[in-house]
């Protein structure tokens, strides 16, 4: 039987109901990512490719 997914919110989510935020889990080879309000669509992410995006994120910040 599968391991149950280990999922951590986001930092900047509160913890109240309704607080919508993206979730990660660790995946065999890859990061996997969701948003709290659709948990079964799951995306899976190469950790180097979601570094590079939060990065360029951060960087090009308004």
């Amino acid at each position: 039987m599968a391991q149950p997914l280990n999922w951590q919110k986001s930092s900047f989510s509160g913890g109240g109901p309704g607080n919508e935020c993206v979730e990660l889990a660790p995946g065999d080879s890859s990061l996997l990512l969701r948003e709290s309000d659709e948990p079964d669509r799951i995306l899976p992410v190469a950790p180097q490719g979601l570094a590079a995006l939060l990065n360029h994120l951060r960087v090009n910040r308004p």
